[in-house]
């Protein structure tokens, strides 16, 4: 199976905590003897990772420049998450789906954001196409801040497909527009069996993207500029909808069909 470089803090004790058998090496910085280094390395022995302390250009190397923060380990890879992990997730899962799909997010910078903030709001996944769009790399790994092992990273084959079969298994899908919304994210019932759907910025949704959405939304913007970063929208996004669903007390269905074109309720 195919290894990968894991750097910086975060990254790098997630994979500790939650995947320390998938670890086959851990270098540290050997000028670095601080507090949060030596918490690692405990983390390392306690979990019977062992540890070899490198200068940091030696680090420098291993991440060609990447900003590691002085900790670097070699995991095996993850078997892929596919449209199988997907629907098997959805059909196990005790609560309404909450999920966040990226369409056409080519930076790893804003993957990375946009993983971090689905693990702050509690998201069962998050979703992408497996062509024209950032996987899970090293530097996404970083900006995650440990999410990366905490919220699946999906890659499917077509993504119109998998909305319709999410429509299909009474998901409401919610997609962000400049344009075709039937009013704003705030006017939205976010409740219940929920994948909101967010495109690169600038590019924003591909057409049959948004054709595969229950309903459309926009962002109320009251300044100049036209279009918000990728991870801002989702950010947003993510905690209105955590607002609806953990906080205000909305009520909203939790299982089964809800309403409107493939999820409306009978």
């Amino acid at each position: 199976m195919k290894e990968e470089i894991v750097f910086g803090l975060h990254a790098v004790q997630a994979v500790i905590e939650h995947q320390s058998d998938s670890v086959t090496s851990l270098w540290l910085d050997s000028r670095r003897k601080d507090k949060r280094l030596r918490h690692l390395a405990q983390l390392a022995e306690r979990a019977g990772v062992g540890v070899e302390w490198l200068s940091k250009p030696e680090l420098d190397r291993l991440t060609t420049g990447g900003r590691h923060q002085g900790a670097v380990a070699r995991i095996r890879g993850e078997v892929p998450r596919d449209e199988s992990f997907l629907e098997n997730r959805l059909t196990t899962m005790e609560e309404p789906p909450f999920l966040l799909v990226l369409d056409g997010v080519t930076d790893p910078h804003n993957l990375g954001a946009c993983l971090r903030t689905a693990d702050a709001v509690g998201a069962h996944a998050v979703v992408v196409p497996r062509d024209r769009a950032c996987g899970l790399t090293p530097t996404v790994r970083k900006v995650a801040s440990g999410a990366a092992q905490s919220v699946p990273l999906v890659s499917v084959t077509n993504l119109s497909r998998t909305l319709a079969g999410l429509r299909s298994a009474g998901v409401w899908v919610v997609g962000t527009a400049l344009e075709g919304a039937s009013g704003d994210l705030y006017q939205a019932q976010l409740t219940g069996p929920l994948a909101l759907v967010l495109g690169a910025e600038g590019q924003g949704l591909r057409r049959l993207t948004a054709e595969g959405c229950d309903e459309l939304v926009t962002i109320p913007m009251r300044g100049t500029v036209q279009s918000l970063n990728v991870s801002v929208a989702a950010g947003v996004c993510l905690y209105e909808a955590y607002r609806q669903r953990f906080v205000t007390g909305i009520s909203g269905s939790s299982t089964g069909l809800r309403r409107g074109g493939a999820g409306e309720e009978v």
